[in-house]
Order: structure tokens, then C-alpha cells, then sequence
């Protein structure tokens, strides 16, 4: 449609939220374009361009063959909500071992918990080596040491000297003092 045959107060089809609704032009914006009302859901829209309207709306689901109100239009033309799927599913308990073993863990938990056995400081791709070995922490992204190495230095920068970690060279950390065997 074009902006000089939008008139206001008449009912025409617009694509809203990627379905056609039948809108009611309410007003002119002072801004450009339109405020209107989607007949369907009641609620007030801003049709922006001319390009959204489609034409007049000869009948859409739900209209009355009478005239009536469109607090009528909108009650006929809303359908009840449907029950989700998840909503009639149980969930069941996770299962975890005895002594958190083979419990999931963070990538830093596996990290520290590395390091609080190693004696030495370590450089990322030697813990991530041992996490995944020694089945701490499973991934299967493609560079996983320089995801371990960008969240020690993250957690370095954002908890200070109650980081857990603390750098020892470049590129290689160990445990903080205090928090680890």
C-alpha cells in the first residue's frame, strides 16, 4: 500500500510478527507511520510503514458477520493456550555416585582440582590433557586450552586475590595460596 491510502479508523490486513492480522488504524504518529491496534490480540502496535499493510481487511477469522465490537472480534478470534508437553513430564533425580564421583564439573573445578594435585605449575593444554584423561571434565570443542586459559585469567580479573588460580609465567598457573591440598 501506499502512505496516502491509510485512513484512520479503518480495519486493514498487516503482517505482524510474521502472521496477517486484521489492525485498526487508530491514530497518526507524530513520529512517522502509525498507531494501531492488532484486532486479534487487542494489544496497540506501531505499523512504522505503509509496506506492513496489505489492504483493507474484507474478513479474517473470527469476525462477526455483524457489525460489533471489537472487544467482541477480539474475545470470538482468541484461542485458549495449550498445555505444554514438559508440563505433564516428570523429572526424574540425577544420578550421582557416591562421593561425587562422576558428577559433571566446570571446566575450572576440573582445573583446580589439576592443580591441587600437580606439584608444579601448568600451562593450559597439559591440564586440559589431564582433565579429559583422568574423566574430570569432558568437551568437544576445538580449542579447549584456550577456553580453560580465557576463563583463569577472567576469573583472575574479576575475584582478585580470592581467584582461586594465580599466574605463575606466561602461560602457566597454579593454585592460589590457601586453596588447594
Amino acid at each position: 500500500m501506499k502512505k496516502n491510502e491509510v485512513k484512520i479508523g479503518k480495519v486493514y490486513s498487516a503482517k505482524v510478527t510474521g502472521e496477517m492480522v486484521p489492525v485498526r488504524i487508530d491514530a497518526v504518529n507524530p513520529h512517522g507511520g502509525w498507531e494501531a491496534t492488532n484486532l486479534v490480540t487487542k494489544k496497540r502496535i506501531f505499523i512504522k510503514s505503509a509496506q506492513r499493510l496489505r489492504g483493507l481487511a474484507a474478513r479474517w477469522p473470527g469476525m462477526p458477520k455483524s457489525p460489533a465490537s471489537t472487544a467482541e472480534v477480539a474475545t470470538r478470534a482468541k484461542k485458549p493456550a495449550k498445555a505444554s508437553k514438559d508440563a505433564t513430564k516428570t523429572k526424574k533425580p540425577a544420578k550421582v555416585k557416591p562421593d561425587g564421583a562422576g558428577a559433571k564439573m566446570s571446566g575450572l573445578d576440573a582445573a583446580a582440582k589439576v592443580l591441587s594435585e600437580a606439584d608444579e605449575p601448568m600451562n593450559c593444554k597439559d591440564m586440559v590433557n589431564l582433565m579429559t584423561g583422568r574423566g574430570y571434565w569432558k568437551t568437544s570443542g576445538k580449542t579447549p586450552a584456550a577456553t580453560i586459559y580465557a576463563a583463569i585469567i577472567r576469573e583472575i580479573a574479576a575475584k582478585g586475590d580470592a581467584a582461586r588460580f594465580r599466574k605463575t609465567e606466561r602461560g602457566k598457573f597454579a593454585l592460589a595460596a590457601g586453596k588447594g591440598k
